[in-house]
């Protein structure tokens, strides 16, 4: 799943400045531990878009994170109706459906949060 991603100096992520420019080369991707079982648990399904990483080939049709498609245990949890209101405002047609493994790999929304909320091609201070 790695692929190249280059990180712009000066730019700022969620707050975390990034010092300089590096290339990052077959960038191992953040996973969940794997511990739950999320089928059932709900996601937002939305029109295809790209990885925004440089280079990268994968396409998403779920809100993700790593390439990992984002699971919230409940259908009304505030964090994933503003998630899929977000992708309303740019354009990506959300839908709130119930996660099925034949999706692709997930991970629980906040376990991704409490992991620092990784992002593909970006890393904080390097």
């Amino acid at each position: 799943m790695g692929c190249p991603a280059t990180i712009i100096s000066g730019q700022t992520l969620r707050g975390t400045p990034l010092d300089e420019e590096q290339t990052v080369e077959d960038e191992k991707l953040w996973e969940d531990d794997g511990s739950g079982d999320y089928e059932g648990w709900h996601c937002v399904r939305t029109d295809p878009f790209p990885c925004p990483a440089p280079g990268c080939t994968f396409v998403a049709a779920h809100m993700t994170a790593a390439h990992l498609v984002l699971v919230w245990e409940e259908r009304d949890d505030p964090n994933l109706l503003w998630h899929a209101q977000r992708a309303l405002e740019v354009g990506r047609n959300p839908r709130v459906v119930s996660y099925e493994r034949s999706f692709g790999p997930s991970a629980s929304y906040y376990a991704w949060e409490a992991a620092g909320r990784p992002v593909h091609g970006v890393r904080g201070k390097v």
